[in-house]
């Protein structure tokens, strides 16, 4: 083992036995090379002359790049064309945390790591399994779930992963889930959490987000280790009272010193960035040191660098750009207000059409961009899928046995004929 993957194990164990037991054989083997290329061209920076690092530069020392490229972008040079530390650009990690921290008022005064950032929540994803997951490992997810999960974490890293039951009537399954965390003996535990959930659009009310920290408390007293995957790419995007406006990371975040919480969020779906594909890597633990955070931001960094080396640096520049612009907040309000009209629109029709319920059922939902319908009376959701496609001009997704709409995708003046067309596509299929 390299002996800086050694000391960074020393450090995590030192202080927390029990952190240290949840990282995979990756996991440990792990570091952020501190003493290679890297630190050599960081103590070569500012000198008169540097031919330390891998890029190429014009003779006034700026990025050399190309004028076809470079006349379509704003920013300076700078900001655009060298490589970004692994780490991520320090100005955007503190950012970052300062949002996190303004979304999550329950975080005040709780420790918790400086955001990592990676390329985009899925990239984030894939770093949480290579540091947490080995082969065989059990991994609990809803049974209603995002199917890049199984990419990801089954086929990357051979985890196995396990459905824990999301909906009983008109909200979660707590006491399914419940059973599932606690069943067998004290153990490694990996449980992944998305709110608000794709595909259904569902979140937690208050009082739900109170009973998961409670079972994960209960589990943890229990003697079981816990590694919390907080899935929030949808964080925000909230249209009820009484929904959690925050995120379990703040719940979870120092719930027990075996609970290490790891929260993946970005851009992407907060703020219309698809195709920029920045997104972060927060931890948070009962009694979390600064030494223990660092030397998991270190395991991440390496972990980054030996993927794809670092994220996008114009991507990010974007970002803090945006994020110290005068206008960002009402800009961002105005399109939650778009998509929160869309779903308006969708609970309207459903409210005014009772002969719909004769076909199908509205899976909860009361965020994010997307709800589910399940089919009655024996329909095959691929065949009314097909039927949609092919008559009726409209296309859904098929995902774990229901049917998925993507009101963020329409306008709200379409969406009384998408439904108008499921009823009909399932008069049709039987």
């Amino acid at each position: 083992m390299n002996p800086l993957a050694v000391d960074l194990n020393d450090v995590i164990s030192q202080a927390s036995p029990a952190i240290f037991s949840l990282l995979s054989k990756r996991g440990k083997q792990i570091y952020f090379p501190k003493k290679g290329i890297l630190a050599q061209a960081a103590e070569a920076k500012g000198k008169a002359i540097n031919a330390t690092i891998g890029e190429a530069v014009e003779d006034d020392a700026t990025p050399m790049r190309l004028e076809s490229i470079a006349s379509k972008v704003s920013l300076n040079p700078k900001q655009v064309f060298p490589y970004a530390p692994s780490f991520g650009l320090p100005t955007l990690r503190e950012k970052w945390k300062t949002l996190i921290a303004e979304k999550n008022p329950s975080l005040a005064g709780k420790e918790y790591s400086l955001p990592v950032v990676t390329s985009a929540l899925t990239h984030g994803l894939s770093m949480v399994g290579y540091l947490f997951l080995d082969e065989g490992d059990t991994l609990l997810i809803p049974d209603i779930s995002w199917d890049n999960y199984s990419l990801i974490f089954s086929n990357g890293y051979g985890a196995k992963l396990t459905p824990f039951p999301l909906f009983k009537g008109d909200g979660l399954d707590l006491e399914g889930f419940r059973q599932a965390l606690l069943a067998g003996e004290p153990a490694k535990k990996v449980v992944l959490f998305n709110f608000p959930n794709n595909p259904t659009g569902y979140s937690l009310t208050t009082i739900e987000a109170t009973q998961i920290q409670k079972i994960i408390l209960e589990a943890a007293e229990k003697g079981h280790t816990i590694v919390a995957i907080i899935d929030d790419a949808y964080f925000g995007l909230v249209y009820e009272n009484g929904i959690e406006t925050e995120s379990l990371f703040a719940r979870l975040a120092d719930v027990h010193s075996h609970v290490l919480a790891v929260k993946l969020d970005g851009p992407t779906k907060e703020d219309y960035v698809w195709g920029l594909r920045v997104g972060f890597m927060t931890y948070g633990v009962r009694l979390g040191t600064k030494a223990l955070y660092t030397a998991l931001e270190a395991k991440t960094a390496g972990a980054i660098r030996g993927n794809i080396s670092n994220a996008s640096h114009l991507g990010q520049s974007l970002l803090l750009q945006a994020y110290e612009s005068s206008t960002y907040g009402a800009e961002k309000k105005a399109k939650y207000e778009t998509l929160f009209a869309r779903y308006q629109a969708v609970k309207k029709t459903i409210a005014i059409h009772p002969e719909y319920t004769e076909q199908f059922e509205p899976l909860p939902f009361n965020s994010g961009y997307f709800m589910c319908v399940t089919l009655k009376n024996g329909l095959d959701c691929e065949k009314v899928r097909q039927i949609l496609l092919n008559e009726f001009d409209t296309g859904l997704i098929n995902l774990s046995g229901v049917l998925r709409i993507a009101f963020s995708s329409v306008s709200a003046a379409v969406i009384p004929t998408i439904f108008e067309n499921i009823y009909k596509a399932c008069l049709k299929a039987q």
